[in-house]
């Protein structure tokens, strides 16, 4: 059962992985933990724990996956919800997402034309330079 955000004077508080999971920026809250103590994740520009608190105005550095998101808490939420509503609980500053490079197709063979022979093979390994 989930608990509501605890508040320290009247600003309310939710801890930093329960707020990436909840706002869709992780797919689990254990990722969101071992990114947290992977040191991939860092508030107000000091590392975070996962049990670090998070409150409105923070700034959020996050390295998930091969991405590094920049964002500014807005509100605070410690239940997942819609992706419409989570979009609307951070300002995201991170980069634009980096086009794939697109590595050119390296020895396809036509569906249904089997293994390739050792003639193939030959000159499969002549591409590769071996």
């Amino acid at each position: 059962m989930a608990r509501p955000p605890t508040t320290s004077g009247d600003t309310p508080t939710a801890r930093i992985d329960q707020w990436l999971w909840s706002v869709r920026l992780t797919s689990t809250r254990p990722d969101a933990a071992a990114a947290c103590r992977g040191g991939h994740v860092t508030v107000n520009d000091k590392s975070a724990k996962p049990s670090t608190p998070v409150t409105v105005g923070d700034r959020v550095e996050a390295r998930l996956g091969d991405r590094t998101r920049i964002v500014e808490v807005t509100r605070v939420i410690v239940k997942r919800v819609g992706a419409a509503i989570a979009v609307d609980c951070y300002v995201d500053f991170s980069p634009p997402v980096p086009e794939r490079i697109k590595q050119a197709e390296f020895a396809q063979r036509d569906r249904g034309a089997g293994r390739p022979t050792k003639r193939d093979r030959r000159q499969i390994d002549r591409l590769r330079g071996r």
